[in-house]
Order: structure tokens, then sequence, then C-alpha cells
């Protein structure tokens, strides 16, 4: 084991993106924290770091138990990471609101035909101005 290494390749090897380039992209889109601070790609990523990125709706607040540059199974890239309670139960309640959120929502029964389209036109030209 290593005592620290990059951060684009930890978030690589623990799984929380698919691939190094797009852990970057989302580096350098302001998008991941290290210890309540923005990160540059490079940053040297040691245990007991915190990390804060998103994930799809959601936002994860881990900190950092283990580095490997190795990418592994999903079981041992989960024991490079903790979740904090906090994170998790934020997580929970969003999922939760947007499970009710979509409950709640209800599809049209057809597809908008000339006038539905016209009047959805006039609308947002409404709210433009």
């Amino acid at each position: 084991m290593v005592d620290s290494v990059r951060l684009d390749k930890w978030l690589w090897a623990a799984r929380f993106f698919k691939t190094r380039a797009l852990a970057k992209k989302a580096i350098d889109g302001g998008k991941v924290d290290v210890d309540g601070s923005k990160a540059k790609t490079s940053k040297l990523i040691s245990p007991g770091m915190k990390v804060r990125l998103p994930q799809g709706w959601d936002t994860w607040e881990v900190e950092v138990l283990a580095v490997t540059e190795k990418r592994r199974g999903a079981p041992e890239a989960q024991a490079l990471y903790q979740e904090t309670d906090e994170s998790r139960q934020r997580r929970e309640r969003e999922a939760e609101s947007r499970r009710q959120a979509r409950e709640t929502f209800q599809h049209p029964l057809k597809r908008p035909d000339r006038r539905d389209r016209r009047e959805i036109k006039r609308f947002q030209r409404e709210q433009h101005d």
C-alpha cells in the first residue's frame, strides 16, 4: 500500500467514476471538495481526509480509510472509504422526497396536439417577458 495517491486515481480506484477522465472532468469542474476546499486533480489523498463529490442526484461525503492506485472489485473498493452518517441520512431523505414527487406527478394522457403546442409556446414566451 502507498501512503498517498492522486485524487483522480483514488476516485477511479474507489469506483466513484468509471474512468480517470471522468474523475478529472468532475474535479476540474469544481464539483469535488477535499477537506472543505476545492481540489485539483493532482491533489494527494491520504487516509483521514474527507472528500465530497456528486454521484448522479446525490452528493457523497466520505472519509478516506485507505489509498491504492489499482482498481479492484467493488467490495475492495468500498473498503477504501466510509460514508459519513450525515451524508447517508441526507441521501436517504432526498431519495424519499424524489420518490414522493415522482408518485404525485401525473403524466399526460396523450401527446400535445397543435393547439396544445401553441399554448405551451405562448406560456413560455410570457415567462421570458
